[in-house]
């Protein structure tokens, strides 16, 4: 039983009992004082350490991440009128990956600080830089320049996919370290007991091989 509504009966009790028995009020009217501490019981201990999202969130920061959502699907729809078939794919998973970013910081507030060059520079360059191959691409060209150009996009938004691979990765960078740690101890633990021989959790050398 949480501690909230234990400390919200005895303040129901006493106001029932005081007034009941040392002050001669009804039994009825006493529960109904009762009854009503008991509520206030409830508002005053309230658990208050859960994130609220309007607290943790700015207006400021709330308006970047409905526009960051609207851009996502903006690039969507850019994607779907482009054609190559390699820029597409590319554009495709930016986007989702975009959508996790944007969906984990929504659900996890603290994180917002981490992808504030996402919010306000990585993801509107990145609709530019499409919006400007397609209105390329539209023209029909085949001059040199125009073909350097279109090879030069493709090639920046292979590089821009995994930039926001990595981005999404760092926002969970935190967790990760606290869970290699953890895994560590654990392993410790197992050993100690004469579970297990050795079974390495290192994050980053397992990154290596």
């Amino acid at each position: 039983m949480k501690k909230r509504y234990i400390y919200s009966c005895i303040l129901g009790g006493t106001f029932f009992a005081v007034p009941y028995l040392a002050l001669g009020i009804g039994a009825l009217p006493a529960a109904a004082i009762g009854v009503a501490a008991y509520g206030a019981g409830n508002l005053l201990f309230k658990d208050r350490t859960k994130i609220d999202l309007s607290d943790d969130i700015s207006f400021n920061d709330k308006e970047d991440l409905k526009k960051a959502q609207t851009m996502v699907k903006e690039i969507r729809e850019i994607s779907a009128k482009l054609e190559s078939s390699d820029i597409v794919k590319n554009t495709k998973e930016i986007c989702n990956t975009s959508d996790k970013i944007i969906d984990t910081v929504i659900e996890k507030p603290e994180k917002i600080k981490k992808i504030r060059n996402f919010l306000s520079y990585y993801l509107p360059v990145t609709k530019k830089i499409l919006e400007r191959y397609d209105e390329i691409e539209n023209q029909k060209l085949n001059t040199t320049e125009t073909q350097k150009f279109m090879g030069s996009v493709e090639e920046m938004i292979a590089k821009i996919k995994k930039a926001f691979e990595e981005q999404l990765s760092n926002i969970y960078q935190t967790e990760m370290i606290d869970t290699d740690a953890e895994l560590k101890v654990f392993e410790s633990m197992l050993k100690s007991d004469g579970f297990i021989d050795n079974i390495d959790f290192d994050i980053d050398k397992n990154k290596e091989v």
